[in-house]
């Protein structure tokens, strides 16, 4: 038997508040762990994702991410809070690079506020009519916006502008629609919104063995607004302050910063809140 050591820390935290923000537990060396071993230690703690730090030739580290069922190549939250515990561990200071299999992700520090930088890879049209996308999100048509869009800032995302934040509120998604929603890697998801000036409230939901779940704070999906803001020829630079997770119980706290030409970075809180160790 081996010990393990991981951390838990809660990201896009809001005003301090401990718990609040998006949970995940970040293994410190997962360099002797096989894949199978690090996705079933991701399906034993259940959280939306864990992470595993390597040895990097290229960056300060490596992570590897999974959620309870697949790997990913990149998310927002579990980048953040990543970094954190690096910064935590001695790998590096205030601004580190995190290598990923979606590439190399730039990180910096604030303290306890943490920002990360993505590159829009482009977009597509949605091909759902605003009709199909009103039942998908449980909504009447003409609360969906304008041009909803799959975009692609590290990791395909359906962004689908709503005109109101009662419509955000209301949304109630179709678990049976949603997994028909097809991204690049095959996964269905919507993050959806509603603006007002520079405050947006967003949800995210993602389909998950044929169930709807949302999440408390999406990074990734941020970055995708980020996305959308530059395919929609948003004036630029852009700030958002972005309020996800209301209605999950986990009020979260994000914010969006899109500079010229096109470059996107998400920022957030992370706050650690315990530590142990597992025996494999």
């Amino acid at each position: 038997m081996r010990p393990f050591s991981y951390r838990l820390v809660n990201v896009f935290t809001q005003s301090g508040i401990r718990l609040s923000g998006n949970p995940l537990c970040v293994f410190e060396a997962g360099g002797s762990l096989d894949t199978s071993a690090m996705q079933a230690l991701a399906l034993q703690f259940n959280l939306s994702e864990t992470t595993f730090i390597f040895p990097s030739a290229h960056a300060d580290a490596a992570v590897r991410i999974f959620t309870p069922r697949y790997e990913m190549p990149f998310a927002g939250h579990p980048t953040l809070g990543t970094a954190h515990v690096c910064r935590a561990l001695g790998l590096a200071g205030d601004a580190l690079k995190l290598e990923m299999p979606a590439g190399i992700i730039p990180v910096t520090a604030q303290g306890d506020r943490w920002t990360l930088e993505a590159r829009s890879r482009g977009s597509r049209p949605v091909t759902e009519s605003r009709a199909e996308l009103a039942a998908l999100l449980g909504i009447r048509e003409r609360d969906v916006g304008e041009q909803p869009l799959w975009v692609d800032a590290g990791r395909e995302q359906m962004i689908v502008p709503l005109t109101s934040e009662a419509a955000v509120r209301g949304a109630h998604v179709r678990a049976d629609l949603l997994s028909r929603l097809q991204s690049k890697d095959g996964a269905g998801m919507a993050y959806v919104f509603a603006r007002t000036g520079n405050k947006v409230l967003a949800r995210f939901f993602f389909d998950q063995g044929g169930m709807a779940l949302e999440d408390p704070a999406t990074g990734s999906a941020t970055a995708g607004l980020g996305g959308w803001l530059l395919a929609t020829g948003e004036p630029l630079p852009a700030r958002l302050e972005i309020s996800q997770g209301e209605l999950t119980g986990r009020p979260s706290a994000l914010e969006l910063r899109v500079d010229p030409p096109q470059r996107i970075f998400v920022t957030g809180e992370v706050i650690e809140i315990g530590r142990g160790t597992i025996e494999l």
